[in-house]
């Protein structure tokens, strides 16, 4: 085929195919402007939407909170966390005689038996202190030994006094001893 159009003329009709061009890529860019523009809105309309709603919920519950039932309620709650704050405190500066008499009697060698035992707790430094007095029967002086070396090791015991007194004897000895507890 023989192109019989001068050169203007075809420059021409490629600037009119270019401006076309231009034209379909301007509108179509801005369609997506449009577009973009207009999911944009819906969403802060959206989202405005939803932080509205919390808001009323959130005032609602406000007023609930202020409700005369909520204040008594929480002052029942306040006064019942004391009362199990003050058990709590009770109840640590109680003594478990079931876990120390445990304790003990698993240090107690065969041929040594306890005749009395107290126990007293006294506030020392900021702290409740427990001592514990024994008296006992020890069939031999080497089984008193082995009973004084079992509460040494015993993590429990601590400061363990034995009277000098209590070793002049080989055999059938009365014996004393005190200690305080960890």
């Amino acid at each position: 085929m023989i192109n019989l159009l001068s050169q203007e003329e075809k420059k021409e009709i490629i600037q009119e195919e270019n401006w076309k061009l231009i034209m379909i890529l301007g509108t179509l860019v801005l369609i997506f402007f449009i577009c973009l523009s207009l999911i944009l809105f819906s969403i802060k309309v959206f989202v405005s939407g939803e932080v509205e709603a919390q808001k009323i919920l959130f005032e609602q519950k406000e007023k609930e909170i202020e409700s005369p039932q909520m204040q008594a309620l929480q002052q029942n709650l306040t006064a019942f966390n004391q009362t199990l704050f003050q058990l709590e405190s009770f109840y640590g500066q109680q003594f478990n005689l079931s876990g120390f008499l445990e304790k003990l009697s698993a240090t107690v060698p065969s041929g040594v038996y306890l005749t009395s035992l107290s126990v007293s707790n006294n506030y020392q430094e900021k702290a409740w202190e427990k001592t514990c007095n024994l008296s006992g029967f020890s069939s031999t002086r080497e089984k008193l030994l082995g009973f004084k070396e079992k509460l040494e090791k015993e993590g429990s015991f601590e400061k363990i006094d034995f009277p000098s007194s209590s070793w002049m004897k080989a055999t059938d000895i009365n014996f004393t001893l005190s200690f305080k507890l960890k």
